[in-house]
């Protein structure tokens, strides 16, 4: 589902991973990570998605990179990425960006 933001500017964080062979548990922090970054300041959405063999990508999007920084920090997120870092991923990498543009495109279905 596509995250509803504003017009530009905003920041999208951008996490990119690798699922190890044994991610027992992950999805319920993932889920609990979503949930709890719905109730942080400056969050706007996110949009997720995972392959079969386990790569996935996350962006969710924020207001602000003060905004980003608390949410990296909020300590019940830090205890995620440790445990993240000691059982769940095999490599991740995460970018932010500053959108400056978005624009889109919805296929309407008319009966005309």
């Amino acid at each position: 589902m596509f995250a509803h933001t504003p017009p530009p500017p905003y920041y999208a964080v951008i996490f990119s991973n690798q699922l190890a062979a044994d991610a027992q548990g992950y999805d319920a922090m993932a889920d609990r990570m979503v949930e709890l970054a719905q109730q942080q300041n400056g969050f706007l959405g996110a949009e997720s998605v995972r392959d079969a063999a386990g790569f996935g990508i996350t962006v969710s999007y924020w207001q602000s990179e003060q905004d980003i920084a608390a949410w990296k920090n909020h300590a019940e997120h830090v205890i995620a990425q440790e445990t993240g870092r000691e059982r769940w991923y095999e490599q991740y990498i995460t970018r932010v960006a500053k959108v400056e543009r978005a624009y889109g495109f919805t296929h309407s279905t008319t009966n005309v």
